[in-house]
Order: C-alpha cells, then sequence, then structure tokens
C-alpha cells in the first residue's frame, strides 16, 4: 500500500502566487525560476483572519485627528522621509542591502525615542542580548526606557510587547522570525508573510508603531516584496555604498506622506549622523580643474544635491569597446556615446568610455544628460570644464537640450556653494530667474554646449 503523503504547492518567492505545480516562470511577476515547494499553510484558527478589528462605521467628518499624536525624533532627516514624524499604529518596512546599516538605524532610533521618556522594545532575531549591547556601547547609545529582546518566535514576542506595552517596537529582521503553525522555514514566503500580518494586526489594534527590517535580495528587491509591500504602510530604503561613508534614506512607499523626500546620512564610528549640507559633503574632495570631471545640480525628492560626475575615455584594445558606469543609468551612457559620435563627431567608436557618480550616489534622471557630455568630452580631449561652472539638461537623439524640471531650486544650490556660472537649455534660461546672480548661458545644441563650456 503506497504512504499518504501531504498535499504540496509551488509558492513563488518574489510575489507569492501559488501553483499546483512547478512553472519556469512566474505568470503574475513574470520572474524565472521564483518557485518552491511549500505546504499549503494552514491558518492557526481555522481561518484568515482580518489584519486589525473591524468597529462600527463611523462619518468621514465625525472623525478628528490629531497630528500632534505623531512621533517626532530629533533626527530631522528620519522625520523628513516619514512625512513630519512617525504616525501611531503604522508599520514601516526598514530594507537594504546586508551591511549597509539597517540595524545601525533601528537601534540609534528606538534609542533616541527611549530619551524621550518612551517606552521601547528592540527585538532581534539575529543577535544575542550580549551582542547588542556591545554594539549599542560602541554607538554610545543608552536610554532608561529602551528594552531588548532576543526573540524569534512571533507569538512569544507579541506576548512579551503586549506585558511590557511599548509606544513603539522595532523588529530586526522580518526574515528571521517565524510561526509556529506555518510549515515552512523563516524566511520563506509563506513565514515572511503571516508574520508581517500578525505584527501589523498588532500594532493597528494597540496603536503602537512597528519597524521591520527586511533583507534584499541579490537581484535588488526585498524578499518576497510583493507580499510585504502592500501589507506594511512606509516602505523604506536605505541605499549608499557599503565601502563608502554616505547613506540615503529614500521613501518608496508612504500612506501618510511623500514618497518625494530623501534623508542623508553619513556612517561613522558612532553609527549615522545626519549630513546638513549633502552637496557641500559630496564635493569635499572634489579637485578643481580636474580633466574628466562636471557637476549637476541633481534632485533627490524634493531635495537639490550637487554631483559630480566624472569620465574617462582611453583607446580600447579589443575591436569592441567598452561602456562602464558607476552609479549611472547604462542605457543613458549608450544613449549620450552615440549622440556624441553621430551629432557632435566625436571619434569614441575605438575608445572605452567609463563614467562614474561620485559619492556613491545613483543619479538616473534626465538632467544629467548634459553633464554626462561634458565630461566624456572633457576627458576625450584632455580640455578641464571650468570649475566655476554647473550644466543640466536633457539631451536628445537629434543633440537638441530640452527642459528640465525645478530649475530654480537647481541653481539656487550652485550659487549656495559658490558657483557662478550655470550652462543650461536656452528655453529653460528664458524662463529661470537670474535672482541668485548666476550667469546663465543658455544653449540649444549639444554642440553649442560643448564649445561654451571646453572652447
Amino acid at each position: 500500500m503506497a504512504k499518504g503523503h501531504s498535499k504540496t504547492i509551488f509558492l513563488c518567492q518574489q510575489c507569492g502566487a501559488e501553483s499546483p505545480k512547478w512553472l519556469g516562470r512566474c505568470p503574475s511577476c513574470q520572474e524565472w525560476n521564483s518557485f518552491i515547494e511549500a505546504l499549503p499553510h494552514p491558518f492557526p484558527e481555522g481561518g484568515a483572519k482580518p489584519i486589525w478589528g473591524g468597529g462600527t462605521p463611523q462619518k468621514l467628518l465625525n472623525l478628528a485627528i490629531d497630528e500632534a499624536q505623531r512621533l517626532t525624533l530629533s533626527w530631522e532627516e528620519l522625520n523628513r522621509v516619514l512625512g513630519g514624524g512617525i504616525v501611531p499604529g503604522s508599520v514601516v518596512l526598514l530594507s537594504g542591502d546586508p551591511g549597509i546599516g539597517k540595524s545601525t538605524l533601528l537601534l540609534q532610533m528606538t534609542s533616541l525615542a527611549a530619551k524621550e521618556e518612551r517606552r521601547v522594545l528592540y527585538v532581534s532575531g539575529e543577535e544575542s542580548l550580549p551582542q547588542i549591547k556591545l554594539r549599542a556601547d560602541r554607538l554610545g547609545l543608552g536610554g532608561d526606557n529602551l528594552y531588548l529582546l532576543s526573540e524569534t518566535d512571533v507569538e512569544v514576542l507579541l506576548e512579551r510587547a503586549e506585558e511590557l506595552a511599548p509606544s513603539l517596537i522595532a523588529v530586526d529582521s522580518i526574515q528571521a522570525v517565524y510561526l509556529e503553525p506555518i510549515a515552512s522555514p523563516a524566511g520563506s514566503i509563506n513565514q515572511v508573510r503571516e508574520c508581517t500580518q500578525r505584527l501589523v494586526r498588532w500594532a493597528k489594534g494597540r496603536n503602537v508603531p512597528c519597524f521591520i527590517a527586511g533583507h534584499v535580495t541579490k537581484e535588488g528587491t526585498v524578499a518576497g516584496p510583493k507580499a510585504l509591500e502592500h501589507i506594511v504602510d512606509v516602505v523604506l530604503y536605505l541605499e549608499g555604498e557599503p565601502s563608502g561613508s554616505l547613506r540615503l534614506l529614500r521613501s518608496v512607499k508612504n500612506r501618510f506622506g511623500s514618497t518625494n523626500e530623501v534623508g542623508v546620512f553619513e556612517m561613522g564610528h558612532n553609527g549615522l549622523a545626519e549630513v546638513p549640507n549633502p552637496s557641500l559633503a559630496l564635493l569635499a574632495e572634489r579637485a578643481k580643474g580636474g580633466i574628466g570631471s562636471a557637476i549637476v545640480p541633481t534632485m533627490e525628492g524634493t531635495r537639490p544635491l550637487l554631483v559630480e560626475i566624472q569620465a574617462l575615455t582611453n583607446p580600447t584594445p579589443f575591436g569592441l569597446p567598452r561602456r562602464i558606469a558607476n552609479g549611472l543609468d547604462y542605457n543613458r551612457l549608450l544613449m549620450i556615446s552615440a549622440v556624441l559620435s553621430q551629432r557632435v563627431g566625436l571619434p569614441l567608436a575605438h575608445q572605452d568610455v567609463m563614467v562614474s557618480a561620485v559619492g556613491g550616489l545613483k543619479v538616473s534622471e534626465p538632467a544629467a544628460d548634459l553633464t554626462l557630455a561634458l565630461a566624456i568630452a572633457s576627458s576625450l580631449h584632455q580640455v578641464a570644464v571650468s570649475p566655476d561652472l554647473v550644466a543640466l539638461g536633457e539631451v536628445g537623439l537629434s543633440g537638441e537640450l530640452r527642459t528640465v524640471r525645478q530649475g530654480e531650486r537647481r541653481i539656487s544650490e550652485a550659487a549656495k556653494l559658490g558657483f557662478s556660472r550655470c550652462l543650461l537649455p536656452r528655453s529653460m534660461a528664458l524662463r529661470t530667474s537670474s535672482s541668485t546672480g548666476m550667469e546663465l548661458l543658455g544653449v540649444t545644441t549639444l554642440a553649442e554646449a560643448l564649445k561654451q563650456a571646453l572652447g
């Protein structure tokens, strides 16, 4: 007699889609080779629960919201990204590459909240209490109201939280915790989804904000992103080069504020510190008069930042020239190289072109097209761009320059740091106020721009 076996299903590790058989490509999120075999997870109490309690319907006009209820910390950068502070009952997912500083950010944030006479619980499923204490001592953190817990069982975690009744809770990380009734290992799509829903239900029911750390996969997405991002209220990404010191905290979803805000921090011996003037920090080590270097005023959310773009051209020893982009869009580099070759006549067909955005930032907006072209031409001709010049503008396939948004804010930021001239599209120069004292050099084509900047 054949042995009975439990019926299994196949789950997509990216979006949580279910299938009765293995599929090479997920029909929901189009990811390849993402299905794994799993047992259909049972709901512990016989059926799916709502995320939080219902209550009786109420009129919208009768509801009063007190904005003062937001928890504001002494970290203005964090308050900015969250839309003015931490909303009671909100659930925030903090993600980023391994070693980028997620645990450090959570520990510093909970320590700051504890110093404001609020009871805070920091839960770690990856470190023991002595290890957390060592890290806190190294960072110089404390707070009489900061409580630490090392636990991986979500049911036990919530029982301890219920006993403590904190004003804020942080869980590090969602891939390390599990629910006993779910027949899947910790970190699987079933566990990640159900653990998050259980934490959300608890936070909403008690009006306590909850921060959850989530790891990023090798593809650069949060493990199970589709299953998590629609459950939580806020999704934050901590970005930056691990070898560099700058960190950007970017909001990609926020039910209580704008997703156009970015917080800038610097990683040091004492953890993360706010950067009051990011543009100055990014240009601190700039070599004035360097060949192959140009400055662009970019927009990170609603904040203008001045970024140095460097380029290096070199005769290729192979038949096919290489294009290498670090911190810039590779396809954008290919397009700008083609326009420089076809519309301006630069001999790039036998040149390797390597470009980089200094400081570990990722510049993807079209406003950096003109600056990228200037840096490449500067390296090819061995002529430096004037150190008092910034450039911005989108480059079209015909070699024309197009207007970009928020020009006055970009130019104002450049003027504050001592730049006196700005190279930009002529249509944009005619509409931009010169109240900052900057000399606006309006041009219509990329060829004109290169003559203005490089002579």
